[in-house]
């Protein structure tokens, strides 16, 4: 079946198209939609694209950062003022992905991919969209569980927490083909401080549901306490309530939530 493709010169041009058309598609990268015409969806009967440079902005500069949806992971990488996301930057793909791949692409990659979704969830996220009704922020739990209903509609940006130090945000995949194989587990955590004591814990798990999850009986499990031996060992221990891993070729849903407990106690206590 032969695809149609469109380019438009804005983002709200391109927004229009997507809304209008249940069969178009948004190409940024590529990385997943040209993957799915390859594996010959055909669901896909237009690709919309476009050269809007707002789409590649990165604004740094605040404590809460602007990241346009269509920079890539490679231009993370090259951002001294990113450093914070280098590590869940590069654990996506290797090299060629990592220059083709987005932001806004990684919030619709499906489990056992969208690493970088999972430190964007921990990170207390807003996720701007544009679709037929206009443009609105969305907090990205909320986008993630509708993230099957936002096809008619195109990211704009996502804008994140800064942590305030190195030590308040950690992020750790598991995969046993590295660094580019699919997750077996992958964490995130924002772990603010204040005299010594975790206020507003974030953690955010990735191939352990549907979607990219919050654990919340571990950031229960941590408020208020120092992070030490008891206050880990706490949060280890709830780590995977409410959590719904699936079996798959990479790992079962019994190893997923044996394990997730193990890699928790080592993120925070810094071990390798």
């Amino acid at each position: 079946m032969p695809v149609t493709v469109k380019t438009f010169s804005t983002a709200a041009e391109a927004a229009t198209a997507l809304s209008s058309d249940r069969a178009a598609c948004y190409l940024g990268g590529g990385t997943l939609v040209m993957r799915a015409l390859n594996e010959g969806d055909v669901s896909i009967e237009t690709v919309v694209r476009a050269t809007d440079r707002a789409l590649n902005r990165i604004d740094a500069s605040a404590a809460r950062v602007v990241i346009g949806a269509g920079v890539t992971f490679a231009r993370i990488l090259a951002e001294r003022e990113l450093a914070f996301l280098h590590a869940p930057a590069r654990s996506i793909g290797g090299p060629a992905v990592r220059n083709m791949g987005t932001v806004g692409g990684n919030l619709f990659a499906q489990s056992p991919f969208g690493d970088f979704t999972v430190a964007l969830l921990a990170l207390d996220t807003m996720v701007s969209v544009q679709g037929g009704l206009g443009v609105r922020d969305m907090p990205i739990e909320e986008f993630l569980q509708s993230r099957d209903r936002q096809s008619g509609a195109l990211v704009l940006a996502v804008t994140c927490a800064r942590p305030a130090s190195a030590d308040a945000f950690r992020y750790r995949k598991i995969a046993r083909i590295k660094p580019k194989g699919g997750s077996v587990i992958t964490l995130a955590a924002s772990l603010p401080n204040s005299g010594g004591r975790i206020t507003g814990a974030r953690i955010a798990l990735g191939s352990m549901g549907p979607v990219p999850m919050r654990a919340r009986a571990a950031e229960r499990a941590l408020e208020g306490r120092a992070l030490d031996a008891s206050s880990i060992a706490a949060a280890a221990a709830v780590i995977a309530e409410g959590t719904a891993p699936a079996d798959t070729a990479i790992a079962s849903a019994w190893y997923r939530r044996e394990v997730i407990g193990v890699h928790l106690r080592r993120l925070f206590s810094g071990q390798e």
